[in-house]
């Protein structure tokens, strides 16, 4: 059978200002409305005939039929033997995952009114320890939903460098501290050793019983029993669920906590409207599937390395990285689900930052630079402040404004002074920042990291990437003889080697 990628290899486009010319239709065909968001992708250089190509595709690929096995809780997770459930915990699944996921959030909301009622005591402060997806989620969201709060102050810790958790704790009372740890395998060295350091200092500071104070969230229940907490203080979830998919279990039990359970409840719905969307739309009216096709026309096509993501927002601020885990620890990968090479680039490298600050930062290389970058602007049209000035509506223009100039460009007789255009960018367009749009949101970018990861043959629940760094992180600590480098063995021997 012929290669679909090449039809989308010899596709042909146009430039962007062309395009706009030539396809009177385009902004209504690349762009989308869902779940109080617009997508719109017209800037971006999909043309009809990469449309099509992109669908013969994704035909090729059976992404329908990997789709309907990821929603259906089938074995996608090849190399671990396990299915991926995350879209289960917001009740679009197979319905034994969908109720065991209702009863753990039951289990969650229980615990969640124990807690308001002050069966823990009075609960002021909530310390949330936890690494990678058991702490961007949470922190991302608390950020950005939680600024006018004042149900608890919450911190999420999730560095090894014992500066972290020392700014963290030294902001709160010991007395009326609540302590989560968040670890799937509750094995996870940087998220034990913060929290031994965190009983320690519940325990000088007049704890009586800190254990007492802990809640743990984890697929391994055994291993927080074997750790001290009692068993009514374990929060479960599915070993299905992966760690940067996690936020809807109970890894999301802070965010339920400091934003209230009606909350949660509404970033779940929003979460499952984009399911709902991202599994009954067709490919070409399918905001997931379009943004995949974006991705690999400029990985694949155009050899762009990166991508670049700015939150025009100041709540969204946390969102790049949040993605950066997300994308490229799921499909950083260079071998198929068969184990051959991939044969072409796959995760591209995700950045960014909050948008007016980085167009007095990065927006130079942007415009001018020798470097293809896509661009993706998120912005919401509600702002969450009431000055005076109109400080959201300069934001929006500004956000708009560099969209428009990337593609338009301007010529000049100095040289210096012109800018090529034809740069693509995305932008996706809020309603409001609020519990249902957030969790639709990053229900996008999840079936987004599938999409590509169908279209190019890879996994991308498995993350075994992570894990030689850590096995020599552990050599090193055990002094067991392992044979380093000699650059390695010098800053050994120069930054340990005293306390050794």
């Amino acid at each position: 059978m012929k290669d679909a990628w090449a039809d989308v290899e010899k596709a042909e486009t146009q430039p962007l200002t062309a395009l706009f010319k030539s396809e009177p239709g385009r902004l209504a065909r690349l762009g989308i409305e869902e779940a109080g968001i617009r997508f719109d992708f017209s800037k971006t250089h999909l043309s009809d005939g990469l449309l099509s190509a992109f669908e013969r595709l994704a035909e090729q690929r059976d992404l329908a039929g990997a789709r309907d096995a990821l929603f259906s809780g089938k074995q996608v997770n090849v190399t671990e033997g396990r299915a991926a459930e995350h879209s289960a915990e917001r009740g679009q699944g197979a319905p034994e995952s969908v109720a065991r996921a209702r009863g753990f959030h039951a289990r969650m909301r229980a615990l969640i009114d124990a807690i308001e009622a002050e069966a823990f005591g009075p609960i002021r402060h909530i310390l949330h320890i936890g690494i990678g997806g058991s702490a961007l989620g949470p922190d991302f969201l608390i950020d950005a939903l939680g600024r006018d709060s004042d149900r608890y102050e919450t911190a999420v810790v999730s560095n090894v460098d014992g500066a972290a958790l020392e700014e963290a704790i030294g902001r709160f009372d010991p007395m009326t501290t609540l302590l989560v740890i968040a670890s799937k395998t509750f094995t996870t060295s940087e998220t034990m050793l913060n929290a031994q350091s965190a009983l320690l200092w519940m325990e000088q500071g007049g704890v009586a019983d800190p254990y007492g104070r802990v809640i743990a969230l984890t697929a391994s229940p055994d291993q927080a029993i074997e750790f001290g907490i009692d068993e009514t203080r374990i929060l479960p979830f599915a070993e299905t669920v992966g760690g940067r998919y996690s936020l809807w279990s109970s890894i999301g039990f802070p965010v339920a906590l400091a934003l209230g359970w009606q909350a949660f409840e509404e970033l779940l719905e929003g979460a499952a409207t984009m399911d709902r969307h991202f599994r009954l739309a067709p490919l070409t009216d399918n905001a997931p599937v379009l943004a995949a096709f974006v991705d690999r026309y400029y990985a694949n096509i155009r050899a762009a390395q990166t991508r670049a993501v700015f939150a025009y927002d100041e709540r969204l601020r946390l969102l790049p990285s949040y993605l950066q885990q997300l994308e490229m620890e799921s499909n950083g990968k260079s071998v198929t689900v068969d184990g051959e090479p991939v044969g072409r680039a796959t995760s591209p490298i995700v950045w960014g930052g909050v948008g007016t600050d980085a167009q007095h930062a990065v927006f130079q290389l942007l415009h001018q630079g020798t470097h293809l970058v896509p661009v993706e602007f998120i912005a919401a049209i509600e702002p969450e402040h009431d000055l005076a000035f109109d400080h959201h509506r300069q934001l929006l223009i500004n956000c708009f404004a560099q969209g428009a100039a990337l593609m338009a460009g301007k010529e000049a007789d100095d040289p210096a002074r012109s800018y090529p255009g034809d740069r693509p960018s995305t932008t996706i367009l809020l309603d409001r920042v609020d519990p249902a749009t957030l969790g639709a949101l990053i229900a996008f970018y999840e079936h987004r990291v599938f999409v590509n990861a169908v279209l190019l043959g890879i996994n991308p629940f498995d993350q075994f990437g992570v894990e030689l760094g850590k096995q020599i992180a552990k050599a090193i600590d055990g002094d067991d003889g392992f044979d380093f480098d000699p650059s390695t063995k010098a800053l050994i021997e120069r930054a340990l080697g005293a306390a050794n």
